[in-house]
């Protein structure tokens, strides 16, 4: 049944953001919501309040709540796969076999994180690729940055990419002798991973460290690989938690290393807030079932099918990688769980960048180009340093001053009154305005609510999924690639077009 019909039909382009809040009083009040120290407000989308009302229906009759329960109570949520999607369990929530999984999991993870910040390691390299580095990379990122050893905080370097520059650099400034080596992979044979944690055995060797392999912690959904590669110790997690939902497992080891086994705790405690807020408030004031409708409405009520994530604060800058990855391989899918065709658009393209260094690259298009799509801002009230209070003072400024001027924008009439009565050139002034945007204002960034932030952004991407009657948890998308790539390596002639059979020649492959 394609619940959102209604909603096709209730389409109307373009939308007057601009008046709405004239026409609708409560506007500010239904589309703005505070939780878990994220305050959200929607009220700059292109969404009237009679087009959400339509999509809380929509929300209703897709059965949103029988598959919030289904996803907590562990039923098979991942169909093509069989599987359910236990990520929950590792923040609390779920059925109770799994949450006490995940509890002997943390604890040992924890023990081992210890063991390291207290020995004399100065390096740890994670390898790992998708799921199996964005978020782990993210994690240290916003939250590691400071620290030094004295205080037990080995420094953490991610590896993904198969280039080997991406290694030969990281091993550059790595003492072998005080390095250990972390190798993430879900099955234990994906290729870059193996790759490249082959090439840092092989570094490990020529600099004499006895017995490397055997030094190796290996995090994965297979031990029995990993154990027969040789890893000395291995962190297994569920073959139900999905690799970009992997965080909250032992994927998220570096976390523990560089900040404390408390901070890999306190990101699940703010995960498991927003889960629970996620699971019990009402569809109208739920945060992540509202962010969801709005995004669905962007692109089967707007025609927009582009979304950009625009971070004012450093310490998220690697926010929007991760939720490409998040949003776009989960419901980047173009049939239904049934296997039938989508009824109309599934995942927008995400995007973005980090403010205000943005403003000064892409805004250009986002304010007077001819691409329209919703914008969302999010920004931190609390800075991280102590530098003087200007700098946190414009950051802001510049992130609210953005979303008022692409709703505002600027007439042609006073763009003439600025051109000194040049037409011209104050056609080159003139803003459209009425451009979608929202924002995401944290009260201050810290493990407790990046872990909330985090799980806000999954609990979003499910709602969608709901809704737009798809499967988020597979990707099947990513393997076909992979294949090719395997039989190139092999030599393989799968009747290549010329293109790509002239490609491989010029290459030597």
């Amino acid at each position: 049944m394609d619940h959102l019909a209604a909603v096709r039909a209730a389409a109307a382009l373009p939308v007057d953001i601009r008046s709405l809040f004239a026409a609708e009083p409560d506007r500010l009040a239904r589309l703005s919501v505070t939780f878990a120290g994220i305050h959200a407000d929607l009220s700059r989308l292109a969404l009237p309040l009679p087009a959400l009302d339509l999509l809380l229906a929509a929300a209703t009759a897709a059965d949103l709540a029988g598959w919030q329960a289904r996803l907590l109570t562990g039923e098979i949520v991942n169909p093509s796969e069989g599987r359910p999607a236990t990520h929950m369990a590792e923040r609390g929530s779920g059925r109770a076999e799994d949450v006490a999984a995940a509890g002997v999991a943390a604890d040992e993870v924890a023990a081992l994180a210890t063991a390291i910040r207290a020995s004399d390691v100065a390096d740890v390299i994670h390898i790992g690729i998708g799921g199996s580095s964005l978020g782990p990379a993210l994690l240290v990122d916003a939250l590691g940055r400071d620290g030094t050893k004295a205080s037990g905080a080995p420094r953490v370097h991610v590896v993904s990419n198969i280039d080997g520059e991406a290694l030969a650099r990281t091993l550059a400034v790595c003492d072998p002798a005080r390095t250990r080596l972390v190798v993430v992979s879900k099955t234990f044979t994906t290729a870059e991973t193996m790759t490249n944690a082959a090439s840092a055995l092989e570094w490990w060797a020529a600099a004499g460290v006895a017995d490397a392999r055997a030094q190796t912690i290996a995090i994965t959904a297979r031990p029995d690989r990993a154990a027969a590669w040789g890893a000395g110790t291995v962190l297994p997690f569920a073959e139900s938690v999905g690799g970009r939902y992997s965080l909250w497992s032992a994927v998220g080891l570096p976390l523990a290393v560089r900040c404390g086994p408390e901070a890999l705790a306190d990101l699940r405690a703010g995960a498991a807030a927003m889960d629970a807020h996620f699971l019990e408030a009402p569809f109208a004031r739920n945060l992540p079932v509202l962010a969801a409708l709005a995004d669905i409405w962007a692109a089967h009520g707007q025609g927009q099918q582009t979304r950009g994530v625009f971070c004012y604060d450093e310490r998220l800058r690697l926010l929007p990688s991760y939720l490409q990855q998040l949003e776009m391989e989960s419901n980047g899918k173009s049939v239904t769980r049934g296997g039938t065709a989508v009824a109309g658009p599934t995942a927008p393209i995400t995007w973005g960048g980090l403010g205000t260094d943005a403003q000064h690259a892409v805004f250009q298009l986002l304010h007077q180009g001819t691409v329209i799509g919703p914008i969302e801002f999010v920004a931190v009230r609390t800075p991280g340093h102590a530098l003087p209070a200007t700098h946190h003072r414009q950051l802001l400024a510049n992130c609210f001053a953005q979303g008022a001027a692409l709703l505002k924008g600027r007439s042609f009439d006073a763009a003439l009154a600025v051109s000194g009565n040049d037409p011209a050139l104050a056609a080159a002034k003139t803003f459209s305005g009425n451009r979608p945007s929202s924002t995401l204002l944290l009260d201050h960034l810290d493990a407790r609510t990046l872990g909330a932030l985090i799980a806000f952004y999954e609990q979003r991407v499910f709602t969608a999924a709901v809704l737009l009657g798809i499967n988020p948890f597979d990707q099947w998308g990513v393997e076909l690639g992979k294949e090719m790539a395997n039989a190139m390596l092999a030599g393989d002639d799968l009747g290549f077009d010329p293109s790509t059979a002239d490609l491989l020649t010029r290459a030597g492959l």
